[in-house]
C-alpha cells in the first residue's frame, strides 16, 4: 500500500516480586511491539542498504543482527509465543502451529494453536479463536497486574499472531478474517467506533483491482523468472491483484498497510499512550510471510514488499509523532525463511532441493505398516519433517517397535540429517547460553512439549524444502532448525536514545525482560527464559 493509501485508510478510520531489572529513563507511555512475519535476518541484511524510511529510522536504534528464534519449530505460532512472554515454546507450550491429539473427537485429530477444540462441530480449519493453549503470561498481562490502568491492544493479519502477542486478557484484539474485514473474538470488549468505518474502507479497497507496483532499479535487478510448474512462474512478479482477490491482497503490502492504519486509528480513538500507565500495542505484519511463501525471498516480489513496508512503517510512525505520544518500538520476526531451492541452486547452493515425497509420515507409515499386520499407515503427521506421531491405537509394545523401524528408515535417507524420539528429547536439559552454539538436539528440545509434540522429530538436511510440489502461493517455506529459519533481526528504538549495531547472538525471549526493564516492571529471578539486554535503546539492566 502506498503512502497515500495508508493515509486515506487512517483518515477514514479516524471519522510478590523481586525486581531483577530497571531502566534509567522514565518509562515510555506506549510500547509498540512489531512482528514482521518471516523477516529473516538474511532478508533484513540484504535490503538494509536501501532502507530510507521506517526501517531506516529503527536502524538508528539498537540493532541486533543476530537475533534468534532459537528453537527448531520455526513457525508462526511458536515464534510469536516467544516475543512478549520471554519464554521458549517448551515453556509457552506452543510447540507448533498444529499438533495431533489422537484423543480429540474430530476426524483429522489436528488441533490449531489458537483455537478451542472443545467447541462442538469445529475443526482445525474452521475453529473458534481462543488463547488458552498459551501456558504463560505476556508482558501486557504482567503489567496490568501491577498497573490496572495499562491497556493492551493486539492487531495482526493472522489471528494466531494477535493471540500470542496479546495474551489472555487484552483490551482489544483484531485480526483479518482472510476475506473482507478485521474481526475480534473478544465479545465482552467494547468495539471502537473506528472499526466499522475502517472495515468499510478496507472492503472498498479490496473490491478494486490493485495495479502492479513499479519496481525501482534495485528490485528490477532481482527480476529473474523461475518456472516451478506449468503455469507457475515466480521471481519477476509485481504484486498487483484483481478485484476481490483476498489471496492476492494478503501476499502484498496492502495487508500490512491495513494493519498499521488500523493500529494508528485505534491508538488515536482509545488514547493509547496518553493514560496514567504504559500501554502495549502489538502489531503482527503478515504480508512478508505470504509473499515469501508465494515467491521465495530472493526475487523482485520480496524486494517490492520490503520497499513498500519501509514506507508504510514511516507513515505509521509519522502519525504517532504528530500525536505527541512518548513511544518506544521493538521490531523483530517470528521466524526466518528458506528461499526456493531453484534460485538457491542458481546462486551456488548445490545441495538445495525439494524433499522426496516418500518422506511424508503417511507414506513412510504405509511402508512400515505390513510389518505390524496393518494396511493403513502406522505413522501420522501433516507434512514432511518435524513432528511425526505413531498411531496410538497400537499396543505400547508395537508403538516402540514402530518408532525403532521409523528411526532406522529416516536415518538411512540421504535427505535426513537426524531423528529424535520423544523419550530422547524429554531427557535432554533445556539449553542455555549463546543460541548460535546450540546443537540440533538442543534446538528441538527448546520447542518440545511432551503432550503436544510428536513421538518423533525428523530434521531434514539444510536447504531441503518440505514442499515437494510447488503450487500457487506456496513455493517456499520455513520450519527447520537451521539458522536461515532461526536468525531474525531484533531492533529497539526510542526517540532521542542513541543506538548502534550489535553482533552478539541473542534470543527473541530476551525482548520481554528488556521491555520490562524499560518500563520498570519487576520480574522475579527465573520468571522467564530470557534475559535483559543491557544497552538496548538505553535500557540499563540491574546487576
Amino acid at each position: 500500500m502506498t503512502e497515500t493509501k495508508l493515509r486515506k485508510f487512517a483518515l477514514a478510520a479516524s471519522a510478590a516480586l523481586l525486581a531483577s531489572n530497571s531502566a534509567t529513563a522514565a518509562p515510555p507511555k506506549l510500547i509498540i511491539a512489531i512482528s514482521v512475519d518471516q523477516l529473516a535476518a538474511d532478508v533484513f541484511d540484504a535490503y538494509r542498504p536501501a532502507f530510507s524510511a521506517g526501517f531506516a529510522r529503527l536502524s538508528q536504534g539498537t540493532v541486533y543482527r543476530n537475533g534468534f528464534q532459537s528453537h527448531a519449530a520455526t513457525e508462526t505460532c511458536p515464534g510469536h509465543s516467544t516475543l512478549l512472554t520471554g519464554d521458549h515454546p517448551a515453556r509457552t507450550r506452543i510447540a507448533s502451529n498444529l499438533w495431533l491429539d489422537q484423543a480429540v473427537p474430530r476426524a483429522d485429530k489436528m488441533v490449531y494453536c489458537a483455537e478451542d477444540e472443545r467447541v462442538p462441530g469445529t475443526t482445525s480449519i474452521a475453529y473458534t479463536v481462543c488463547p488458552e493453549h498459551l501456558a504463560v503470561q505476556t508482558l501486557g498481562e504482567r503489567l496490568k497486574a501491577i498497573q490496572p490502568g495499562s491497556r493492551t491492544v493486539a492487531i495482526a493479519g493472522k489471528d494466531r499472531a494477535a493471540v500470542m502477542m496479546g495474551g489472555h486478557t487484552p483490551d482489544q484484539r483484531y485480526y483479518w478474517d482472510g476475506k473482507t474485514k478485521f474481526v475480534t473474538d473478544l465479545t465482552a470488549a467494547p468495539v471502537p467506533r473506528v472499526l466499522t468505518t475502517f472495515n468499510t474502507a478496507f472492503a472498498a479497497q479490496l473490491a478494486q483491482p490493485s495495479p502492479p507496483l513499479e519496481p525501482n532499479a534495485r528490485c528490477a535487478a532481482r527480476a529473474k523468472p523461475y518456472t516451478l510448474a506449468p503455469g507457475l512462474t515466480v521471481g519477476a512478479g509485481t504484486l498487483g491483484r484483481a478485484a476481490n482477490d483476498p489471496r492476492g491482497l494478503r501476499a502484498s503490502p496492502e495487508l500490512d498497510g491495513a494493519v498499521l492504519a488500523l493500529g494508528a486509528a485505534i491508538t488515536r480513538e482509545l488514547g493509547l499512550g496518553k493514560g496514567p500507565s504504559t500501554d502495549i500495542l502489538a502489531l503482527g505484519l503478515s504480508a512478508t510471510d505470504y509473499v515469501g511463501h508465494a515467491y521465495g525471498w530472493g526475487g523482485q516480489e520480496m524486494c517490492l514488499q520490503i520497499t513498500e513496508l519501509d514506507r508504510e512503517l514511516e507513515d505509521f510512525f509519522g502519525v504517532l509523532d504528530r500525536s505527541g505520544i512518548d513511544y518506544a518500538v521493538v521490531l523483530t520476526a517470528d521466524h526466518g525463511s528458506m528461499d526456493i531451492p531453484e534460485r538457491l541452486r542458481d546462486a551456488g547452493v548445490a545441495d538445495a532441493a525439494r524433499a522426496d515425497p516418500g518422506l511424508a509420515a503417511a507414506e513412510l507409515g504405509k511402508i512400515i505398516a505390513p510389518q505390524f499386520g496393518r494396511s493403513t499407515p502406522v505413522l501420522l503427521g501433516p507434512g514432511i519433517g518435524g513432528d511425526v506421531w505413531v498411531d496410538h491405537a497400537m499396543t505400547p509394545a508395537d508403538q516402540k517397535r514402530v518408532i525403532a523401524a521409523a528411526v532406522m528408515r529416516y536415518k538411512a535417507h540421504p535427505q535426513v540429517a537426524d531423528v529424535f524420539t520423544a523419550d530422547q528429547l524429554a531427557k535432554t536439559a533445556m539449553p542455555t547460553g549463546a543460541p548460535d552454539k546450540w546443537t540440533i538436539l538442543q534446538r528441538v528440545r527448546a520447542s518440545f512439549d511432551r503432550a503436544r509434540s510428536g513421538d518423533l522429530y525428523v530434521v531434514l538436511k539444510p536447504h531441503i524444502s518440505p514442499i515437494t510440489k510447488p503450487a500457487a502461493y506456496y513455493t517456499a517455506t520455513h520450519g527447520s532448525p537451521w539458522d536461515y529459519d532461526r536468525r531474525v533481526p531484533i531492533l529497539f528504538w526510542r526517540k532521542g536514545v542513541a543506538g548502534g549495531d550489535r553482533t552478539e547472538a541473542i534470543e527473541t525471549v530476551d525482548i520481554m525482560p528488556t521491555l520490562a526493564a524499560m518500563i520498570g516492571l519487576p520480574l522475579a529471578k527465573g520468571a522467564v527464559d530470557g534475559r535483559c539486554l543491557d544497552g538496548a535503546a538505553g535500557v540499563r539492566c540491574a546487576r
